[in-house]
């Protein structure tokens, strides 16, 4: 059944914008110290011929979709050559609907054969990109998709996830009709709020104090060490990376972090091994040894991804963990289908991320929601238009506590003129983000009014 609202994707347009950290940002194994940012400007149209631009942002986090040994250099190049590939294929795809059903579509149907496509033609005999990597570069174009379909119609998109827009409810998607049948998204959508609880991250390479300086920090007027983030922002919520391979090194790092905060009135924390433990009897010491101490353990709220984000090869039973406290799969979550094989494996919650494309997103979050999984919005250091669908999937997801935003940490002045519109997006105040600018169609990012200038377009198609 078609409706005189779907829309098609008929053109795409790509900008790359390279930003560079102020502060290495540590996680996992690596370090990272520049990004690329994908920026798509995506044009649909309706049955009646109607036309409207849409734009989605991400940035192409190289260490966190694409771990390898490999140099940063030819791993970041092979993302943007990924986003370039994909800018014809959007452009030409006629599916007319909706865009979660559009999106969905493209991420089962064309999507897959792409990606392996890419590989053999761009990489024979070396290392593919693996499969998180071509999800990030999609999303992009995802998010375009939704803004697109919201500016058209003149609405906010996340007032377009019911059944007057949509024509499959989400039992098409996930199945389980008793369950899903006749429902669709905006069902399981909480009320917005005009501000969320911003969760700050304190990356393995982050000084705590004055003493940890090393001589090296930027002097450019933003906080440095974390005693200075959190008197500045106000904050009441910290993440805590930690190596996953040295347990003395994250025990005493959680400690000190806590003694901190505990100073400052942070609330809480939550700890995140980056996919880097193999076996569940480190976590579980470690929580063992945490739970002596009652005033840090007690304001523990979560633990994220501390084992390979493949659950099929390391098919981990995680129960005895997720007893001890709630478990999230974050980079495991790469859409509904794992995070039921999650839950199975014994997984509480789904940390999601708009990286891994809006529909997506809205998929695992309904299946979460409706299995009694907790749900946190994680970053992946998003500047510039990346922050809004962020906070955005946030404010309507009715989180554990909050989002996670850390872009202001590592390269604050990639978003200058973004925050002259939105300030409350791009700096923290009082532990929270504002996100009362954010209004109009689509993702409400009031582009007109957003002095940005961008570099030359990286690929077009129409």
């Amino acid at each position: 059944m078609s409706r005189p609202t779907d829309v098609k994707p008929v053109a795409a347009c790509l900008y790359l914008l390279p930003v560079r950290t102020r502060m290495p940002l540590k996680f996992g194994p690596e370090t990272l110290t520049e990004v690329t940012c994908a920026r798509v400007k995506l044009t649909v149209e309706d049955r009646h011929g109607r036309r409207a631009e849409g734009w989605g942002e991400t940035p192409l986090s190289v260490p966190w979709v694409w771990p390898s040994a490999l140099p940063y250099a030819e791993r970041n190049a092979a993302l943007e050559a990924y986003c370039r590939a994909l800018v014809p294929v959007w452009s030409n795809f006629s599916e007319f609907g909706h865009p979660m059903e559009v999106g969905h579509t493209f991420g089962e149907s064309i999507l897959p054969g792409f990606h392996e496509a890419f590989s053999h033609s761009t990489r024979p005999g070396l290392e593919p990109l693996p499969w998180l990597a071509g999800l990030v570069c999609s999303s992009a174009f995802d998010l375009a998709l939704h803004d697109a379909y919201g500016v058209l119609h003149g609405l906010p998109t996340y007032h377009t996830y019911g059944s007057e827009f949509m024509t499959r409810d989400l039992a098409s998607y996930l199945g389980e009709p008793e369950r899903f049948a006749g429902r669709f998204p905006e069902d399981f959508l909480s009320a917005p709020v005009a501000s969320l609880t911003a969760w700050h991250l304190v990356g393995g390479k982050d000084p705590i104090l004055p003493s940890d300086r090393q001589g090296d920090e930027p002097d450019d007027g933003y906080p440095v060490t974390l005693d200075e983030w959190i008197r500045t922002d106000g904050l009441t919520s910290l993440k805590i990376k930690l190596r996953g391979d040295d347990a003395q090194w994250d025990y005493d790092r959680i400690l000190s972090v806590v003694a901190l905060g505990s100073v400052h009135g942070v609330k809480d924390y939550s700890l995140d091994f980056n996919c880097t433990v193999r076996d569940p009897d480190y976590v579980i010491a470690m929580n063992d040894r945490l739970a002596v101490h009652p005033a840090v353990w007690n304001r523990i709220l979560y633990i994220e991804q501390p084992f390979p984000y493949d659950l099929h090869q390391f098919p981990i039973p995680v129960q005895r963990v997720s007893r001890q406290k709630p478990l999230f799969l974050d980079e495991s979550a790469h859409d509904w289908k794992l995070v039921k094989y999650g839950k199975e494996l014994g997984w509480t919650g789904v940390a999601l991320k708009t990286c891994k494309t809006q529909t997506g997103a809205l998929l695992s979050l309904c299946w979460a929601k409706s299995h009694g999984m907790a749900l946190m919005v994680q970053d992946l250091t998003n500047p510039m238009l990346a922050q809004i669908p962020h906070v955005l999937l946030a404010a309507y997801a009715g989180t554990i506590r909050g989002v996670e935003t850390n872009a202001m940490q590592f390269y604050p002045d990639a978003s200058q003129p973004e925050s002259v519109v939105h300030p409350g997006l791009y700096r923290r105040r009082n532990g929270q983000v504002d996100l009362s600018t954010i209004r109009g169609p689509g993702f409400g990012y009031r582009l007109d009014e957003i002095a940005r200038t961008l570099p030359p377009v990286a690929s077009e198609s129409s």
